[in-house]
């Protein structure tokens, strides 16, 4: 028997397997495709996440621990505003108070141009907006994220010093700028206007509340980034 025969069915092997591979080419034959890296772009949460969270590769010890005392400072100072409630005595006394009350003022000049209504709500409007801008300004361009957890603090602060000016819609009591009266009252003015009246201390402790939410975010944040900074200390003389 010929060795290239099968000896029970007689088939030749050769011309099998020949025939086997003429059909199926790509049997034995298969070669693998290169790898091939797809980058895929991070979510726009994520973009978000890393620039709120963003921290120096290397921060001096002294930069550190300065950055925590004025955290200190500032969670003290935003429990005492919190604190107080409401009170145009404390609020209306204080030193931010009287950093406020010029862009208050600004905030009534910018808005002129657009009506008579924005122009009266501009003076509480850009003194909560400006302190928010800036903390979008120092996270987004200058990569501070410290320094944002400061100015949201500034925000936060902000909406609860207007919370009184609010609360005395209805008395116009308080003294103003421009002098007591119907006439120079912002809230008074805003909410005769919308016919809403009746809800000046509901809108009052609105924005008391909103003001303490900011804060406490604005203080856990800074908590947060200085936890994250710690990882990273150096001191000031081995930094390159």
């Amino acid at each position: 028997m010929h060795p290239d025969i099968c000896p029970r069915c007689g088939i030749a092997y050769s011309k099998f397997l020949a025939r086997r591979e003429a059909q199926h080419p790509a049997e034995g034959n298969f070669t693998a495709e290169p790898d091939i890296e797809i980058e895929v772009s991070p979510s726009l949460r994520q973009q978000l996440l890393a620039a709120l969270f963003a921290v120096p590769e290397k921060t001096s010890k002294e930069s550190f621990y300065a950055h925590a005392l004025l955290l200190c400072a500032f969670s003290v100072w935003g429990f005492y505003f919190i604190s107080s409630g409401v009170n145009w005595e404390i609020i209306g006394s204080s030193f931010m108070h009287n950093i406020n009350l010029p862009f208050h003022e600004f905030g009534h000049i910018l808005f002129m141009p657009f009506g008579e209504f924005m122009m009266i709500l501009g003076g509480s409007l850009f003194q909560v907006l400006l302190p928010f801008v800036l903390t979008l300004v120092f996270v987004f361009k200058q990569k501070d994220t410290f320094a944002g957890s400061i100015t949201l603090w500034w925000c936060g602060q902000s909406f609860i010093d207007v919370s009184p000016y609010i609360a005395d819609a209805e008395y116009r009591a308080l003294p103003l700028v421009g002098g007591s009266g119907e006439e120079s009252h912002d809230w008074g003015n805003l909410l005769t206007m919308m016919n809403a009246l009746e809800y000046t201390r509901a809108i009052a402790n609105a924005s008391f509340v909103v003001g303490t939410l900011i804060i406490m975010v604005a203080i856990l944040w800074g908590g947060w980034i200085l936890k994250l900074q710690k990882k990273n200390l150096v001191s000031m003389y081995d930094q390159t």
